[in-house]
């Protein structure tokens, strides 16, 4: 009984701490509407401040000065972010913004090992709180009762914000309907910037408490976003109790788990999310939206059919891409067979997202299972690589058949965190089932034919599977199926009005989508010659949803453009430059900042027709604006 009631505790001093950063999570989220996967590096700035304020202040006050000085000084960083950055994007799709704090993530993970260093940190003591209490005959530390206290505190400081202040009404007003505040006259421009800070405020306050507890280190941002936002959603989006709730909902099954469920300990979270959204999808304590808000798939403009500028420049490719193995070597063909590998993932998640409108975080789960289906059959009968293409893909659309069942009953976020929960039950199966997958070990030998081991025989099957599925996509884009998806994308009354079954074409869509990543994990598989959990991670999921939005979720040649940019970057920059993260993070901000359509969408939208008004002008002997203006 002892040792329970101090697990118990141990729960509750983690669910304070989650609490602070989900609570800043579901606040920016409610009034902002953006999807801030940077909050868990303002966690960790908050974390590693704190950390050499503690060791630097003097006298027995430093520590405790130290903790909210280190809050104050990120959240000011914060309030910068958002005023240089994020403030230029509201306008594009939401999940451009998101893009954007991706970007911020990987810069902040660079910056720290640059100034703490790669080792982990242990913070000091807290002076006053350094020993331990008996309860129930465990000894129990003294500092981690303060952490106990500090979640119900900041619950009931922002209850008397958020009801008794002017402000607080406004963040309430904002978060029902941000359109009416604005017709009101508030400024949103400054709302938006303290909610900003707040959130941000709180996050870092929750890593300065954590130095006494844990090392500091620089995985700590990946670390606590995921937790952060299971909590956000099951608790309800910008629903604080909720937050709180769900908050020491998932401490003590992390506290618990690990002694009742050994074996299921890395997924109990994500089975009791997925639980709760399947049964109430808005989460514990939140509501249904009362304006549904436009899909992050809509297109500004319809999808546009190649026209002969780009049929041509698609021949051209094409024929560049078959040529390209009389001059390039073993190393360049492998890195642009991994392109093309990527390029249907994700053109896949384009789409599941572009078309059908439903935002995966979690489409690395058909990705793994198509490089899983093809390792199974190797390991166990000894399938040749025809067979692993043929059917290895058949266990990625049975994942898409059986989550997408589920998934498509619910939207936005909450459609997103699903595919996510689901993502990470996978990933959690093929890590612990040890005696079928291997676990961490991974399945090796994966390896082609003989016919196809030489790198050039593997790049032409490899270009001619992948430029079959990108076509195959176009094809199903442009049918009367993907018309009906676009139209439960755009509005969902108005499809049904017409006679569309919406989730039944938009599971279809899911399964399909799933379908085309696991034709591209079955290649990447017996690309490498080894498949390994890390396949399916959230990381993996992470790089579909940038290559996508860097070319420009609005356009059919964006997910394909994106993957070439994206991935051909991280490859030179990996093995060229020691910080690679910050200069990658730093060139996604400002193609965000710079082209909030993405790349393929910026050309499409405004160098294209420009170029082709130049060129009819010319032809027709007229002179262009241009041309005035450069005239002596």
């Amino acid at each position: 009984m002892d040792f329970l009631v101090a697990q118990f505790l141990n729960g509750l001093a983690s669910a304070s701490s989650l609490f602070l950063v989900a609570s800043g999570l579901s606040i920016i989220f409610g009034v902002t509407r953006i999807v801030n996967f940077a909050h868990g590096a303002f966690y960790m700035l908050g974390a590693y401040l704190a950390y050499t304020l503690a060791t630097h202040l003097p006298g027995p006050f430093g520590f405790w000065v130290a903790l909210p000085l280190s809050a104050l000084a990120v959240a000011g960083l914060g309030a910068l972010v958002e005023m240089t950055i994020l403030r230029r994007i509201y306008a594009a799709p939401e999940l451009f913004q998101l893009l954007a704090t991706f970007g911020l993530t990987l810069m902040v993970e660079d910056l720290v090992v640059m100034i703490w260093g790669p080792e982990d940190l242990l913070g000091p003591r807290a002076p006053g709180l350094d020993g331990a209490i008996p309860i129930f005959g465990q000894l129990f530390p003294t500092y981690d009762l303060l952490v106990i206290a500090m979640g119900p505190l900041v619950l009931l400081g922002l209850w008397l914000l958020f009801r008794r202040t002017r402000w607080g009404v406004l963040v309430r007003a904002a978060t029902e309907d941000r359109t009416m505040v604005a017709a009101l006259g508030v400024n949103q421009k400054w709302l938006f910037t303290s909610v900003f800070t707040l959130g941000i405020f709180l996050a870092a306050l929750g890593g300065a408490l954590q130095i006494p507890r844990e090392a500091v280190h620089h995985a700590l941002d990946l670390q606590v976003i995921v937790e952060a936002f299971v909590i956000v959603v099951v608790g309800g989006l910008g629903n604080v109790l909720g937050a709180f709730l769900a908050a020491v909902m998932i401490a003590e099954l992390n506290a618990f788990g690990i002694l009742l469920f050994p074996k299921i300990s890395l997924v109990l979270v994500f089975l009791v999310m997925a639980a709760v959204l399947v049964v109430r999808p808005w989460g514990l304590l939140g509501r249904p939206e009362a304006h549904p808000r436009a899909s992050v798939g809509q297109a500004v403009e319809p999808l546009r059919r190649l026209g002969p500028a780009g049929l041509a420049a698609s021949l051209l490719l094409a024929g560049a891409l078959a040529l390209l193995p009389l001059v390039a070597g073993p190393y360049l063909l492998t890195v642009v067979t991994e392109l093309l590998i990527f390029a249907l993932f994700a053109a896949s998640l384009h789409l599941m997202m572009g078309v059908g409108g439903m935002v995966s975080f979690g489409h690395a789960a058909y990705f793994g299972l198509g490089a899983y289906g093809a390792a199974l059959l190797v390991r166990f009968i000894g399938a040749p690589m025809e067979l692993g293409i043929l059917l290895g893909p058949l266990l990625a659309l049975a994942g898409g058949l059986l989550f997408g069942w589920f998934c498509v009953r619910l939207s936005g976020v909450y459609l997103a965190m699903l595919t996510l929960a689901f993502a990470q039950i996978v990933w959690s199966i093929i890590f612990q089932w040890y005696e079928v997958t291997g676990g961490d070990n991974g399945i090796l030998g994966i390896w082609p034919s003989k016919w196809a081991a030489d790198p050039q025989v593997y790049y032409y099957l490899v270009l001619g599977l992948c430029g079959l599925g990108l076509v195959a996509i176009r094809r199903v884009i442009f049918s009367p199926f993907g018309y009906a998806l676009r139209a439960c994308r755009d509005s969902v009354l108005r499809a049904e009005a017409i006679g569309i079954h919406r989730q039944r074409v938009q599971w279809m869509g899911f399964a399909l989508a799933g379908a085309f990543a696991g034709v591209g994990g079955t290649l990447y598989a017996y690309l490498k010659g080894s498949v390994f959990p890390d396949v399916i991670s959230i990381a993996t999921s992470v790089d579909g949803l940038v290559m996508v939005l860097l070319g420009g979720i609005q356009t059919v040649s964006g997910p394909i453009v994106g993957a070439a940019t994206y991935k051909a970057l991280s490859i030179y920059m990996t093995s060229q430059i020691a910080y690679w993260q910050l200069v990658l993070g730093g060139l996604i901000v400002v193609l965000v900042v710079a082209f909030p359509e993405g790349i393929a969408g910026f050309w499409q939208r405004q160098v294209g027709p420009r170029l082709r008004a130049r060129l009819g002008a010319r032809r027709a002997g007229e002179h262009t604006p241009e041309d005035w203006e450069a005239a002596p």
